[in-house]
């Protein structure tokens, strides 16, 4: 089924949910990439090193499984609907007040609870949105909800390239503070999941620690899993406008640019294999999402000109974004019914965590060899991208499993 199709088919009332959760997620990531385009104007700012204020984006990823852990609680409580709009509001905050930050250290700090923030977002949006439409329609919806990610690049992009003369480094970070208006939307708009709701009247409140312990083994295999997953996708796009930018020599209007065309591949990427998931399943389209960014890598690194850049670049997110289109719907197809507001992204964040120090690890291998950004970023690419298909391709799936009482168990790997 087409991807319009399906779309065509949600009810208004689905349709609301969809919006809010893709609004949600697009707001979040434009806001948290918001300081990958602005970290060397930091680092002048500030008297530090380019390596030292990639901390920033370290905390803000290391705290993120407390974040998902803590609104996923919450969302599996009190419910999707008022959860996520606690979290819409509380990043909106921060990321003002990174804005006003008059050091290093107090920046750091915001980003650190702004991570709390970023990680409830994704988990609790992508379980309310899963629980109210149609499983035929989830591999199309997962790759609209991921598509939310580099759409939040793009836009932080576009302001980048249009306001940063203007406005400089806070003032971008002032911006950030918009998507506050989506929690209007939310509250008037945007139903409550009836999953959830159903099983408020039937069932005791969940102990996540006992139904981790009785899924240990799929739970394990989805935190490694979603650890090379965070590696493929901050790997490819948190020190990519600085490699533009310090490497390659490029004007802040050519990496604007660059970051707009590889953001547009990236969306619709996960919208291409999260529909092509409806059809071959989850797994094989992860698999080969991720195959076949392994021969961009050459022309995403180490192209010669701004163009071949800007055509590797949309290539190399094409497919590492396809790969996780597919994840939203395939870790909420996993998770146990009573916690699936806390399990799809408590097990993502651990992943983030695990995968956080990557900019810095990065930035350091880049240093040791002379400042060669375009080694280190494609070293990691690569090898993560393998495992990315060895972790999925011998993973478990639960393509279409049936949401509410009587959920049949996933399948084996």
């Amino acid at each position: 089924m087409s991807f319009l199709r399906v779309l065509e088919e949600l009810t208004p009332s689905q349709r609301k949910v969809v919006t809010a959760a893709f609004l949600g997620w697009t707001l979040d990531a434009f806001d948290f990439f918001i300081l990958v385009f602005v970290i060397k104007d930091i680092a002048q700012e500030f008297s530090a090193s380019i390596t030292t204020v990639t901390v920033a984006i370290l905390v803000t990823l290391a705290m993120r499984p407390i974040g998902a852990l803590i609104f996923g609680l919450a969302a599996d409580r009190w419910g999707r609907r008022p959860t996520l709009m606690a979290d819409v509001l509380l990043y909106s905050i921060v990321e003002f007040a990174s804005g006003l930050a008059p050091n290093l250290a107090v920046l750091i700090i915001l980003r650190a609870i702004y991570g709390i923030a970023m990680g409830g977002e994704w988990g609790v949006g992508a379980s309310l949105t899963m629980e109210s439409i149609p499983p035929r329609a989830r591999g199309v919806v997962s790759g609209l909800l991921q598509a939310g990610y580099p759409t939040g690049y793009l836009l932080s992009s576009l302001v980048f390239f249009l306001l940063y003369s203007t406005i400089g480094w806070r003032g971008m970070f002032f911006v950030g503070a918009a998507p506050a208006l989506l929690v209007l939307y939310i509250r008037r708009h945007v139903e409550e999941s009836p999953v959830f709701v159903a099983r408020q009247k039937l069932e005791k409140q969940p102990n996540i620690w006992q139904v981790v312990r009785s899924n240990a083994g799929m739970f394990v295999w989805s935190v490694l899993l979603m650890t090379a997953f965070n590696f493929f996708s901050h790997g490819t796009q948190d020190l990519y406008p600085t490699f533009l930018e310090v490497q390659r020599k490029l004007s802040t209007h050519e990496v604007g640019l660059i970051a707009i065309t590889y953001n547009i591949g990236a969306i619709i990427g996960g919208i291409t294999f999260g529909t092509l998931s409806e059809r071959i399943g989850r797994k094989q389209a992860i698999v080969i999402a991720a195959l076949l960014s392994l021969p961009m890598i050459w022309f995403w690194a180490y192209g010669t000109s701004a163009v071949t850049l800007a055509v590797g670049a949309f290539l190399m997110q094409f497919f590492v974004q396809g790969a996780w289109g597919v994840v939203p719907v395939h870790l909420n197809e996993l998770s146990p019914n009573e916690v699936r507001g806390t399990f799809p992204g408590f097990v993502y964040q651990i992943g983030n965590l695990l995968a956080s120090a990557n900019a810095t690890i990065q930035a350091y291998i880049a240093s040791l060899y002379g400042g060669d950004f375009a080694f280190a970023l494609a070293l990691v690419a690569g090898i993560v991208a393998i495992l990315v298909v060895l972790l999925a391709g011998f993973g478990f799936e639960a393509k279409g499993v049936h949401f509410g009482a009587g959920t049949p168990e996933p399948a084996k790997p």
